[in-house]
């Protein structure tokens, strides 16, 4: 709960805003308009829109940039080479020409004045509380944008926003339907389960030397070893200059003084919570049930108030802190929503409120500890200024000696000791690495420095590679010292694992052939010998972990008009399972959050399922064309 109020507290506008600032970009292209005009090469057409060779390789590299800072050292450039890959991020552009298409056709807009007002009033173009152009400008200029950009890129996007936002808006699921998908999910079935499996058929096959021999061959390149090569390599990184810089007390001093209201901590308030869950779409009886309960449940509290954190327990409808006594722990302002947070922020230590109407309910809440704000004075984070500035220095240095390191492996390519000599590095050993990296020595695993490594220049004429960029502020050249050709693993060294492998293929298909042909002769309501029930189980819809998806849909797709019932997977493990269903139990009274939950769910999937079919109908009756021939493979970064 204490994350879904965060969400809440959070206005549509500055999520919109965020996004364009600290991620790749929702909506796409604005620019190339402007940068590109009409001579563009043109990737597609959505009608009289054009998509330019030039935004759809930005579009892509602005993916790249964002897998690059979510997956780290895992990022694989040529995951963008792939067709799927190249195909969706095309589809978007497609998507979003269609849609600001709709929404300026059916009259959505956006004044100046009120796109003015909406950029101002957010914190993060502010300066002591006020809006400065400065800030702004800056914010903007880092994601490599003007500010017109920026304004006609969020212009369209709020239009688009407005657009999705009519075309759900109003659309409910009829009651009778949320309660029998709520009854369903909360169904319960007891089974028992039947395993076959493979170890029970092993006794019966003789696996043939002619079989193993003939499988070896058939499989030869799965036993294929890949080339391998031994490199030596340096590194030139920031992280490993960081230590060699020295700061003097002055420096610290003056940032110190320069950043101080970086390192002010705000006021803090921790507060326990007992919820009466009601919506806030809710009819005027359902809201005044909530309350009398809440009301029941605020006497409770006042008559005995050392077993707030028992009743927030047994009552709370937050499934989030409920089992914490209703903690949420410590959390600065603009965090909770504004009912909840402006009661907690005006009470006293130790005080118990009122009743505090939110749009998640009634809350009763409890405020238990206060951790004042302040200043952390220059004592306290010294280290830290240190550490920083210590970075700064070695971010300079870095810059400074990047080109030499570069120069240095290039022009002198038949070795790495000039480079290392002239700036001070040290020499390092890899083990055997392929072509797809080594899990040894993550810094060896960057595609673009394993495709140098493997290349002609590298093995046959023995030359250094180029100093590759593998992370953030890190260089690495290399130099093979070792090769290794692709082979294969023998057929004597494999015999006896093959063998194994095929006495187990063929005992999980009779296993499985046998599980079938038993599930037949029990659906037709025969009897199946020699079957071994587990004990009956009673399971939900919840319990997919422990059965398997598989599984659970079939259990539960069982007709429950004659019982028991009978159906079976096969084993991800190896085998056949065999499941009687035997009882199906009727859900109790509903938890509302739970209702509520499910509700929003069937909501949430009509409106998608609503969108999506709109989206088809404008792609239906849009005029779109795509060259594909001109979706090249995008330059890398």
């Amino acid at each position: 709960m204490l994350e879904v109020i965060r969400e809440r507290a959070q206005g549509l506008i500055v999520k919109i805003i965020l996004a364009l600032i600290t991620i790749p970009f929702a909506l796409w292209g604005v620019d190339s308009y402007i940068r590109h005009g009409d001579k563009a090469d043109i990737v597609a057409k959505v009608d009289s829109q054009q998509i330019t060779r030039q935004e759809f390789d930005r579009t892509l590299k602005e993916q790249q940039g964002q897998m690059r800072a979510m997956m780290g050292a895992k990022f694989d450039p040529t995951l963008l080479d792939r067709p799927e890959v190249r195909q969706s991020v095309l589809d978007g552009l497609v998507q979003q020409r269609l849609l600001a298409a709709e929404a300026s056709r059916v009259g959505f807009s956006m004044p100046d004045f009120l796109l003015a007002a909406i950029i101002a009033d957010i914190p993060e173009f502010q300066q002591d509380g006020k809006f400065s152009q400065a800030r702004y400008e800056e914010m903007v200029r880092a994601q490599d944008m003007t500010p017109p950009v920026f304004e006609a890129r969020l212009r369209q996007n709020l239009l688009i926003q407005q657009l999705r936002e009519g075309l759900v808006y109003g659309l409910v699921m009829p009651h009778t339907i949320e309660d029998s998908v709520a009854q369903l999910a909360e169904q319960k079935r007891e089974i028992s389960q039947a395993m076959l499996l493979p170890e029970q058929f092993m006794v019966q096959i003789r696996i043939n030397p002619a079989d193993v021999r003939a499988y070896y061959d058939t499989h030869k390149e799965e036993f294929r070893i890949p080339e391998q090569v031994r490199l030596d390599y340096v590194v030139l990184s920031v992280s490993d200059l960081v230590p060699q810089m020295a700061v003097g007390d002055e420096e610290i001093k003056k940032y110190y003084d320069e950043h101080r209201a970086q390192y002010q901590e705000p006021e803090q308030r921790r507060a326990s919570h007992i919820l009466i869950g009601v919506a806030a779409s809710a009819s005027p009886a359902e809201k005044a049930a909530a309350r009398a309960k809440a009301d029941q449940m605020l006497k409770e509290v006042k008559q005995n108030p050392a077993k707030f954190e028992d009743l927030a327990r047994k009552n709370s409808q937050d499934p989030g802190s409920a089992a914490k006594g209703g903690d949420l722990g410590f959390f600065a302002r603009g965090v909770m929503v504004k009912p909840f947070e402006d009661t907690v922020f005006a009470m006293q230590g130790g005080e118990t409120s009122g009743l505090v109407q939110s749009d998640f309910g009634f809350h009763i809440i409890k405020l238990t500890a206060i951790r004042h704000g302040g200043f952390h004075d220059l004592n306290e984070v010294r280290g830290e200024v240190e550490q920083e500035l210590k970075k700064q220095k070695a971010a300079q240095k870095f810059a400074e000696l990047a080109d030499t390191f570069s120069n240095t492996v290039y022009e002198q390519s038949d070795s790495l000791k000039p480079a290392a000599d002239a700036l001070k590095l040290k020499i390092q050993s890899s083990p055997w690495v392929g072509k797809k990296g080594t899990d040894v020595a993550p810094l060896l695993n960057n595609p673009k420095l394993l495709q140098a490594a493997f290349s002609d220049e590298a093995l046959k004429l023995k030359r250094n590679t180029e100093a590759v960029e593998v992370a953030p502020n890190t260089l690495v050249a290399a130099r093979v010292v070792e090769y290794k050709a692709a082979s294969y693993r023998s057929f004597e060294e494999l015999n006896v694992e093959l063998s194994k492998r095929l006495l187990r293929e063929q005992a999980d298909a009779m296993a499985v052939k046998q599980g079938k042909d038993a599930l037949a002769l029990l659906q037709k309501g025969g009897v199946a010998g020699d079957l071994r029930w587990g004990a009956p189980i009673m399971i939900t819809r919840q319990d997919a972990s422990s059965l398997g998806r598989d599984a659970l849909n079939q259990i539960f797709r069982a007709d429950a008009a004659k019982l028991p019932a009978y159906v079976g997977v096969e084993n991800p493990k190896g085998g056949y399972i065999l499941i009687r269903v035997g009882k199906v139990v009727a859900a109790d009274a509903i938890d509302p959050a739970k209702r509520k939950l499910y509700a929003g769910q069937m909501n949430q999937a009509l409106a998608q399922e609503y969108s999506s079919a709109y989206l088809a109908s404008l792609r239906q009756k849009a005029d779109i064309s795509i060259v594909k021939d001109k979706v090249g493979k995008v330059e890398r970064q």
